[in-house]
């Protein structure tokens, strides 16, 4: 266990580096200037002298190379830096925004896990039925439609037939929990649409092969309960397919995060990221996409490792 923990921890740093060099020079290559940004905009007037003198204090006119092994070194040491335009502490923002992703990551997932598996169950216990085809044809349409379009029509509807808007200022858990749920349920329920559906029809699919095997008909003939076969020797072998995606769709909520933090006005990590790329602020943009990097490889390291404690036959070598 320890040799492939640490075998998948160093493939994980390859990955990561890999990404940085991405991301750093994807950052470089597109068009904008942070220069023009921080001097008033692309319509400001000002002399090539003061934009070069500026590129100078903020280090940008260094050698490429330069730019990223300081960069890197300072990602590793926990040194971040500050944003290129409004010269605020990266890890202070990063901190103070990380608890609303985390909110929206944890929401999202108890809402696909709570609706998405009882839903997988449910259709396999009523295969070929009625209620079976109609959870499949909504399962269907939470694969097939956006989450960014569920996210506005909710905002539509709510704004044409029920006087409701997103808030404009965020309300924090501590202050009034009611109105905080409230405000993160929607762009959770939105966000978790898609990830509910495959985890339904994923859950459908294993439930079915399980439950098709000889030692639950074993079960069966020794007269256990029908719920028991169900909970206890059914359920747990088929979640092993469910927990792969799971872990699969934590990186994706993630990503899925940036857009909607946007629609509905929620100040964290994606907020921020789109904010300052709309800025060409070179380490905030970079110092993110690295974090969300490292996040997903250690999401997907975990959810390996919990292979061995569903299936006990799974030996790591």
């Amino acid at each position: 266990m320890l040799q492939y923990t640490l075998r998948r921890l160093w493939l994980g740093s390859l990955t990561a580096v890999l990404v940085s060099i991405m991301v750093f020079v994807i950052m470089r290559i597109a068009p904008g200037d942070v220069v023009d940004v921080i001097l008033g905009g692309e319509d400001a007037f000002y002399s090539e002298e003061t934009a070069d003198l500026l590129r100078e204090q903020l280090g940008l006119n260094a050698p490429l190379p330069v730019q990223y092994f300081t960069w890197m070194r300072d990602f590793v040491t926990l040194q971040w830096g500050v944003s290129l335009v409004d010269s605020k502490p990266i890890w202070g923002q990063i901190r103070q925004k990380m608890p609303l992703t985390l909110e929206l990551s944890i929401l999202t997932l108890v809402i696909s896990v709570v609706l998405g598996i009882p839903s997988g169950i449910f259709m396999a216990l009523k295969q070929d039925t009625a209620t079976d085809y109609i959870i499949r044809i909504g399962s269907l349409l939470g694969l097939s439609i956006p989450n960014f379009w569920i996210a506005t029509m909710i905002i539509l509807g709510g704004v044409l037939y029920f006087d409701w808007s997103p808030r404009l200022e965020y309300v924090s858990i501590w202050v009034n929990p009611v109105d905080n749920l409230w405000m993160f349920f929607w762009p959770a329920f939105a966000l978790g649409t898609s990830s509910m559906a495959t985890k339904a029809r994923m859950m459908r699919s294993t439930m079915l092969e399980v439950l098709r095997q000889d030692y639950i008909r074993t079960a069966h003939a020794k007269g256990l309960r029908y719920y028991i076969v169900v909970y206890r020797h059914a359920m747990k072998n088929a979640m092993l397919p469910v927990v792969t995606i799971i872990g699969i769709q934590i990186a994706g909520i993630l990503g899925g995060s940036v857009i909607l933090e946007t629609i509905f006005l929620l100040p964290g990590m994606g907020q921020y990221l789109v904010y300052s790329l709309s800025r060409w602020d070179y380490p905030v943009v970079q110092t993110l996409v690295l974090f969300f990097a490292a996040w997903i490889i250690v999401t997907n390291l975990i959810v390996d490792l919990t292979y061995g404690w569903l299936d006990p036959r799974i030996r790591f070598d």
